[in-house]
C-alpha cells in the first residue's frame, strides 16, 4: 500500500430520489466541497427509479461516484444492506445496527439469516453519522465502515473512512472488502441513546 493515496469516503447518502433533502448533483457538491475522493448514492430500493442515477457521470471532477442503492432485506425483521458496484467489484454493506436495537447475539443471527441470500462483506459503525462503539467488536467479525447517511446538508461529513488505494471504483471496494478501511467520526452515541426492540 506504500505509495497509494489515501482516500476519504462516504458510503451511504440519500437523495431527492428517495428520502433525501438534496438532488444527487447537490449531494456531489456538497461532498466534494468536504474533501471526499468518493461518494456512493445509495437511495432507497422501494423509492428509487431504476434509472435515477443515468444523467450522473462516474467521476464528478476528480471525485468518484459511486451508484448504489439501500436493499431493504428481510431477516426476522427488515434491515437495510447498501449495494454498492463498481466496475467488476460490488460491495454490501449491513447498515445501521443500532437503528434495529438489536443484541449482539440478536444480530449475529440477523447477519447470518441475510447471508443466506447474499454477500455481506462490511458492517456500519454508525448510526446517522455517529459512532456507535457496541458494535466496533470482534464478534462482529465483518470489515467495520462509519458513514453519515446523509439525508439532509448539514449530515454531509459528520462520519467516514478513508482507505489507501488507488482512486479507481474496484481498487477503492478492494481495499474495503479487506478490511483495509479506517472509521472516523464527529460523534458518539452511547447504546443507550437507542431504543431496543428485542425480538
Amino acid at each position: 500500500m506504500e505509495g497509494l493515496p489515501c482516500l476519504k469516503g462516504a458510503l451511504h447518502t440519500h437523495t431527492t430520489c428517495s428520502d433525501g433533502r438534496l438532488t444527487p448533483l447537490e449531494v456531489l457538491r456538497a461532498y466534494r466541497d468536504l474533501g471526499y475522493d468518493f461518494v456512493a448514492l445509495t437511495d432507497h430500493d422501494f423509492l428509487v427509479k431504476p434509472d435515477a442515477y443515468a444523467a450522473l457521470p462516474d467521476r464528478f471532477e476528480d471525485m468518484l461516484v459511486f451508484k448504489g442503492v439501500e436493499k431493504t432485506v428481510f431477516a426476522r425483521g427488515y434491515v437495510h444492506v447498501n449495494v454498492i458496484p463498481g466496475r467488476e467489484e460490488t460491495l454490501h454493506v449491513f447498515n445501521h445496527p443500532a437503528e434495529y436495537g438489536y443484541s449482539v447475539a440478536q444480530l449475529l443471527e440477523r447477519i447470518a439469516l441475510v447471508q443466506q441470500n447474499m454477500p455481506l462483506h462490511a458492517i456500519e459503525v454508525t448510526a446517522k453519522g455517529f459512532y456507535t462503539p457496541e458494535y466496533d467488536i470482534e464478534s462482529l467479525a465483518l470489515p467495520k465502515v462509519a458513514s453519515d447517511d446523509s439525508h439532509t446538508r448539514d449530515m454531509c461529513g459528520r462520519a467516514w473512512i478513508t482507505a489507501q488505494a488507488e482512486r479507481e471504483h474496484d481498487a477503492v471496494l478492494r481495499a474495503i472488502k479487506a478490511g483495509q478501511a479506517r472509521v472516523h467520526y464527529g460523534a458518539v452515541a452511547r447504546q443507550r441513546s437507542w431504543a431496543h426492540f428485542g425480538e
